[in-house]
């Protein structure tokens, strides 16, 4: 990227305390939706052990992230497309030393995304679950961190672990909340309502409820088929609740003066996790 051209990029973490509240899909689905705002987006599948975005949407992939921190390919070679517009930058698969990286791979990584000239307005994360070292350090290096959650009180009691963590030990303040496969709003609501408590009495801090995305058999369908649920279904309920979500993070423009995908590089090399 330039630095003289100042591109405003969004950089947003989408991250979970749990596996199998639907993240990986979320975030191929908000891309898609971003790009039929007219925006160019990149999705980075950060679950740097276990390829994901590739998978669900069933990506022809040469090259993975580890062939650009053995040096044998770069950025640009790596990057595939996707449905509806979206870029794609994918993991590896089954490779066990990238679920935490070392100094010289963060390196690695700032300078091959420094060179990168794609002209994008999002960058989406897909992180892996948990709070491992790798989920920490992408979502303190991200202007903006989405958490994942459901109704199940296994996902609620580790997403507000993973919020926690976060906040106590990278003073990280700024969450916001998407619920995922209930059964309607009202159950979304006391989702949140039951997280935005504990945060507030325990941590002192306040989420940002950004929207839910409502059980609906198409999601399985296009899962199944290895399609985007809002390429395929594009009118059945869950892609109406993407989109609304998709809406409302594009005119979300607080908080966003740093702007540029410097400032995630930046973030990339402060982050000590």
């Amino acid at each position: 990227m330039n630095t003289a051209e100042k591109k405003i990029v969004r950089t947003i973490a989408v991250a979970s305390g749990k596996g199998g509240v639907g993240k990986t899909n979320i975030t191929a689905n908000l891309a898609i939706g971003l790009s039929k705002l007219n925006k160019k987006v990149l999705v980075f599948d950060a679950d740097l052990g276990l390829s994901n975005i590739d998978v669900i949407l069933n990506l022809a992939t040469k090259y993975n992230i580890k062939h650009l921190f053995n040096g044998e390919k770069g950025l640009k070679d790596l990057i595939v497309d996707g449905p509806l517009g979206i870029k794609v930058l994918p993991a590896s698969s089954g490779i066990q030393e990238l679920t935490a990286l070392d100094e010289f791979q963060r390196l690695r990584l700032i300078e091959e995304f420094e060179s990168y000239d794609g002209g994008i307005d999002y960058l989406l994360i897909d992180t892996s679950s948990g709070i491992s070292p790798n989920v920490a350090f992408f979502c303190m290096a991200a202007q903006d961190i989405i958490i994942v959650t459901s109704a199940e009180p296994t996902a609620m009691t580790d997403a507000y672990a993973l919020i926690k963590v976060l906040f106590t030990k990278y003073q990280e303040k700024d969450f916001k909340v998407l619920v995922n496969n209930v059964k309607d709003g009202k159950e979304a609501t006391e989702v949140y309502r039951r997280l935005s408590t504990a945060a507030e009495r325990f941590l002192s801090i306040s989420l940002d409820y950004i929207g839910y995305i409502p059980h609906d058999d198409s999601v399985r369908k296009a899962v199944r088929q290895q399609r985007a649920l809002m390429d395929i279904y594009p009118d059945c309920e869950a892609s109406k609740s993407l989109m609304k979500i998709s809406e409302k993070i594009n005119n979300d423009n607080n908080n966003h003066i740093k702007g540029t995908l410097q400032f995630f590089l930046g973030g990339l090399l402060k982050a000590k996790c």
